[in-house]
């Protein structure tokens, strides 16, 4: 009986060394919490779409559609003349164009490669030639380069209303 009772005593003790282990765990991983800068109205990263996920979304849509969205993605580029725009990348080749709810808020320029969260309303847009051509023009493109742009784009768009800018 005392053998039994000294096994019984000894796998608790394992046990219970193995649970502190995972509480240990658990706590490293919480102390690592995504740092974000708010830009726009206050939003937070909760129920974010992916990239991937928000691409699948924008090809069952049409010129016209809008739907509410929150996604997370990484920035290819900002408008160099005041940041009023930038392109998100959707992992699938394509881009989206952001743009600011009633320009109320603009982008810092050098945020290229960075990890953003946005919220607002997508939709796809057909944009004309001129715009596009001012576009190119902010993003610093070279007159050849904004002569070549004769024809109107379709493009996934979208009208953020709050940014999170993640923080190093």
């Amino acid at each position: 009986m005392k053998k039994i009772l000294i096994v019984f005593g000894i796998a608790l003790t394992i046990i219970a060394c193995k649970t502190e282990d995972k509480k240990t765990e658990i706590q490293d991983v919480e102390k690592e919490a995504v740092v974000y800068t708010s830009i726009g109205e206050e939003i937070t990263a909760d129920a974010a779409k992916s990239a991937s996920d928000m691409a699948e979304a924008y090809k069952s849509m049409h010129v016209g559609d809008t739907i509410n969205a929150k996604m997370i993605g990484k920035v290819d580029e900002v408008c160099q003349s005041k940041g009023c725009w930038m392109k998100v990348n959707l992992e699938d080749g394509n881009q989206i164009m952001v743009k600011f709810k009633d320009y109320g808020f603009f982008m810092p320029k050098d945020i290229a490669g960075k990890e953003i969260v946005i919220n607002g309303k997508a939709y796809v847009n057909e944009v004309p030639v001129d715009e596009l051509q001012h576009y190119a023009e902010d993003a610093g493109k070279s007159a050849e380069e904004i002569a070549a742009i004769t024809e109107p784009k379709v493009t996934f768009s979208f009208e953020a209303d709050g940014v999170l800018l993640k923080g190093e």
